[in-house]
């Protein structure tokens, strides 16, 4: 019972190498602008809010899901709430705001129908475990060291275009394994 998780875990391996290997040959022809959107440090700002980190998981091959990660700043005096998450249809089919939680023994998932509250003069973590964004039904893999936009819709701040940076497939924050270029 043991070759399904050899046989994963090599799989991921291969990827993984393989996706640096191209990106380290391709990331030479990149322009500024694309390597803006993968700094680790990276800072989007809309109304009260501000948006750091944005980052992804790269995917393994036919995997049908993916996850989007960040920390929100509210520095308003008003909660705010994020109601949606979109990216375009050639990417995945829908995006769904989820939260990790421990109920009793067991972690369970769950979607947010009604959004995601961010307290005003606070910030909000969406991370590996925790709350997150789903992207569902993959339609191409996510490739560490590239990058994918998704839109972020706020009740009252209204919405931004942000992109993902792509680290390794078991990346824990942003820059976590991602390519890494001078400015």
């Amino acid at each position: 019972m043991k070759t399904p998780l050899i046989t994963a875990l090599g799989l991921a391996l291969l990827s993984t190498a393989g996706a640096h290997a191209g990106n380290e040959l391709a990331g030479h022809e990149m322009s500024k602008a694309q390597h803006v959107g993968m700094r680790a440090d990276a800072s989007y700002e809309i109304g009260a809010l501000r948006i750091e980190k944005p980052f992804s998981r790269a995917s393994l091959p036919n995997q049908p899901v993916g996850g989007g990660f960040f920390t929100v700043t509210n520095t308003g005096t008003e909660d705010d709430r994020l109601v949606a998450a979109g990216t375009s249809a050639d990417l995945a089919d829908h995006m769904e705001i989820h939260e990790m939680a421990m109920e009793g023994q067991v972690m369970k998932m769950r979607a947010l129908p009604d959004g995601l509250v961010i307290p005003a003069g606070e910030t909000v973590e969406l991370k590996p475990g925790g709350y997150h964004l789903m992207l569902m039904g993959l339609k191409q893999p996510l490739v560490m060291g590239e990058s994918v936009t998704i839109s972020l819709t706020f009740e009252k701040a209204g919405t931004i275009e942000v992109p993902l940076a792509i680290g390794a497939p078991n990346a824990k924050g942003a820059g976590h394994g991602q390519m890494t270029h001078g400015n």
